[in-house]
């Protein structure tokens, strides 16, 4: 035995965070029966969270009602007595060992060791666990210890302790302490994997792990512990992040996907992820399929089996042939439907539609419809969701679910057929307080531009009666469930004090980012609303999100400066607040000269405070406030001069449709007649940082016809060039549109404009098609020239 050396023996260290989470996994079992039949009790499972509300009015966006069937109820009890056999038959470790070890320990915590001996002394303790792993890794001190040595070894002797405890290693995943360990083990080999040079060893390694693994994965899979080391290992096997959206997805990030917001995981680009095992990853994968078939009905109602199954199904994503496999399996399909090509057969519907109300199968469902290859999910929509789409939304699980099917809807044709079945059920599924539905639905009808004034309309009517006044949208949606839980909801008043309805908040931000014809009503309710309670709605959060939703919205700039007009006296508080701040940028945004001024003059006044926020740095300076404090004439100039600038340059490229209004900002009103809001974002900022860089506005690089002198003139004179170059870029378009040649070049930048923005690219195309326009023009001169002869 390699000797450590006497050295003082500190005080162990404590798992911080790992054991934690272990000790409410061990709870959680006793939890579902404790919640059993308290309808209003709300359960959170662990790590996973794929809709927008379960049902309860008072759950949060991701809750759950404690519900589980008794097939999963008796699997836990199962689960949980196999846990216990394992822990009384765990060996001990030999008393000189568990000395060894803790000296090795004391010796890290010391600090007394650099890297190059630690990493020494890390494979030396490695190769005295040799035929003891199984005893270490599960005892619940010394597995500290053996984390510690995993981390800090080489890859050879990290390799070689997995390979040494494969048989073992479903043993150790399943244990308490050893989860830890094997897991432990996995990220350190993530790590390693940085380096080319281990890719083979690294593999060798994990084939040998992983035919262990699929000899028996369903005690594995339906481990607590075991499951999250199997899910890690899938990770490892593709290439991700094992702490990646594929292992653990936050229920923020399945809400931003459904309702437009970021880009879903399948559509992602994972370019930058590092070098991966496909080869093994379809091995492990179709190995566990193979071995579950028979015990698939077990595992679509196990929450840790669940959760193995959802995993493999994301990383899989993408590749149809794996799923086409895959996916019918889990629905409990035969084997001969899926060769015929037949994927769902009728006779399961009803058992699926049944199994979609199970907590556990509920979230499996949702992936397999984010993931399903399109004949696939067509097949499933017609087939099982037909006409049974309002029962399954009614139920606490089921509408999770829906909510899956309505965000992953693949044509104008299911939009069709979903508002047949839920667009007349508005009223009903809100006040069941499934909003969520709502809002996939309202988020599908903008992604496919199908049914997007029917479901303005009838969120409208579901919340304010014909004859009563539009005013009442906007607050009732904000209060959704005080609202529709208001016995006398004709005499329902503005709640002050009560938190705004997260689900209708994100609805109103939904709302307004569809055309301004289709909003009109939320246009005058928002601004008819009275002062306090406007300024009530920028205070809270999710409120905050819908001002600003309106004042980037397609409304007018005179109706958004009606609203912000009711906040004047009270910017310079709200810029204290993290989230108010944004707002106030926003405010900012849309206002004319004075508006922006009285702006700027209030939180010139709480400049020293707004300094020390964490947003306050940036909102100074992005309105400028100090050069307003030291010299507002020329902080007025500046902003005239910007806002000329982006006048200039919307009659210059912008639409011919309609010219900006007066003494309305360049924002304010241009949103009307364009369809890429992101693309004007994008040109405010270059136009910015032209103008801040004292960089000509609209340099005519790509301009090779401009003549020497004016370059030097609008050098010699940085104060009028912004208003020169746009002149001249005028000037010039103008006369082109006079000739056959300067009009395509004008459709060119015209179309460029729309789409990317004016960048250095747009110069450089125009300046090559007119080259390439020219050259053409002479060889046909010539050839006429010929002929002629």
């Amino acid at each position: 035995m390699v000797s450590i050396g006497s050295k003082a023996l500190p005080a162990r260290r404590h798992r911080t965070c790992g054991f934690v989470e272990d000790s409410l996994m061990v709870k959680e079992d006793a939890l579902y029966e404790q919640g059993k039949g308290k309808k209003g009790m709300n359960r959170k499972d662990r790590g996973e969270r794929h809709g927008f509300d379960g049902g309860n009015s008072k759950k949060t966006i991701s809750g759950r009602t404690n519900d589980q069937s008794v097939a999963g109820r008796k699997f836990s009890k199962h689960q949980s007595t196999s846990a216990s056999q394992t822990a009384h038959v765990r060996k001990q470790v030999d008393p000189e060992m568990a000395k060894y070890f803790s000296e090795v320990s004391n010796l890290f915590e010391s600090d007394g060791v650099d890297i190059e001996e630690r990493s020494v002394i890390c494979s030396n303790a490695l190769e005295e666990t040799r035929g003891k792993e199984l005893e270490l890794a599960t005892d619940y001190i010394l597995s500290h210890t053996m984390q510690t040595l995993l981390e800090g070894c080489d890859v050879d002797h990290l390799c070689g302790f997995l390979q040494s405890c494969a048989e073992d290693f479903p043993s150790i995943a399943m244990d308490r302490s050893g989860s830890h360990v094997a897991e432990t083990a996995i990220k350190s080999l993530a790590k390693l994997l940085e380096d080319n040079d281990v890719y083979s060893v690294v593999e060798e390694t994990l084939t040998i792990l992983c035919k262990v693994v699929v000899t028996n994965p369903v005690d594995l899979m339906c481990s607590c512990y075991g499951s999250h080391v199997l899910r890690s290992l899938l990770c490892i096997c593709k290439g991700v992040k094992i702490d990646s959206d594929f292992h653990v997805t936050k229920s923020s990030t399945v809400l931003a996907e459904r309702l437009n917001l970021t880009a879903s995981r399948v559509d992602r680009d994972y370019s930058h992820l590092q070098q991966g095992f496909p080869d093994l990853l379809k091995f492990l994968m179709s190995g566990m399929i193979k071995r579950t078939r028979k015990e698939i009905k077990t595992l679509q109602v196990d929450q840790f089996g669940s959760l193995v199954l959802q995993t493999a199904l994301k990383l899989l994503a993408g590749n149809d042939e794996e799923l086409l496999h895959a996916i019918p399996i889990l629905l409990g399909c035969n084997k001969e439907a899926i060769l015929e090509g037949n994927y769902i057969k009728m006779d399961i519907v009803r058992d699926v539609v049944k199994l979609m109300k199970e907590p556990a199968f509920s979230h499996l469902m949702e992936v397999i419809l984010e993931v399903a290859p399109e004949v696939l999910y067509n097949e499933m929509f017609t087939k099982v969701f037909k006409n049974s789409l309002f029962e399954l939304s009614s139920h606490h699980c089921g509408n999770f679910v829906i909510q899956a099917l309505i965000s992953h809807a693949r044509c104008q044709d299911q939009m069709e057929l979903i508002w047949e079945e839920l667009g007349p059920k508005f009223a009903v599924l809100l006040e069941m307080g499934r909003s969520g539905v709502i809002a996939s639905l309202i988020a599908s009808s903008q992604r496919l531009h199908s049914h997007e004034h029917k479901c303005c309309q009838a969120l409208t009517a579901a919340v304010c009666s014909a004859n009563e006044s539009p005013r009442f949208i906007v607050p009732r949606i904000l209060f959704l469930d005080n609202y529709f839980f208001c016995e006398d909801k004709s005499n329902w008043n503005w709640p002050s004090g009560v938190r705004m309805h997260v689900m209708g908040s994100l609805i109103l931000q939904a709302v307004f980012r569809y055309q301004s014809e289709y909003i009109q009503p939320y246009v005058t309710s928002i601004t008819s609303m009275e002062t306090d309670h406007v300024l009530e709605v920028v205070k809270d959060r999710g409120g905050a999100r819908v001002v600003e939703a309106f004042l980037t919205s397609n409304a007018s700039g005179k109706l958004k400066r009606r609203l912000v007009m009711k906040l004047r006296g009270h910017f310079g508080e709200l810029s204290m607040h993290s989230s108010g701040s944004f707002t106030v940028e926003k405010c900012f945004t849309v206002g004319n000269l004075s508006l922006r001024e009285a702006i700027v003059t209030e939180l010139v006044a709480v400049q020293s405070e707004l300094s020390k926020t964490k947003q306050g740095p940036y909102l100074i300076r992005k309105l400028d406030v100090d050069r307003f404090a030291a010299q507002p004439d020329q902080w007025r100039s500046k902003l005239a001069s910007k806002q000329t600038a982006y006048d200039e340059f919307y009659a210059t490229f912008g639409s011919g449709e309609a010219k900006p209004l007066k003494n309305e900002g360049f924002l304010a009103d241009i949103s009307k007649h364009s369809s890429h809001p992101k693309d004007l974002k994008e040109m405010r900022k270059e136009i910015d940082n032209h103008l801040s860089s004292g960089v000509p506005f609209l340099s005519t690089s790509g301009f090779k016809s401009k003549p020497k002198k004016a370059d030097q003139h609008s050098r010699k004179h940085p104060e009028t060039s912004v208003d020169y170059n746009i002149t001249q870029v005028k000037n010039k378009n103008l006369n082109k549109r006079k000739s056959h040649a300067g009009s395509d070049n004008v459709a060119a930048v015209g179309k460029m404009t729309e789409n990317v923005g004016w960048s250095k690219e747009l110069d450089q195309s125009v300046s090559k098609k007119g080259k390439k326009r020219e050259r053409k023009d002479a060889q046909l001169n010539t050839s006429k020239k010929k002929l002629k002869a």
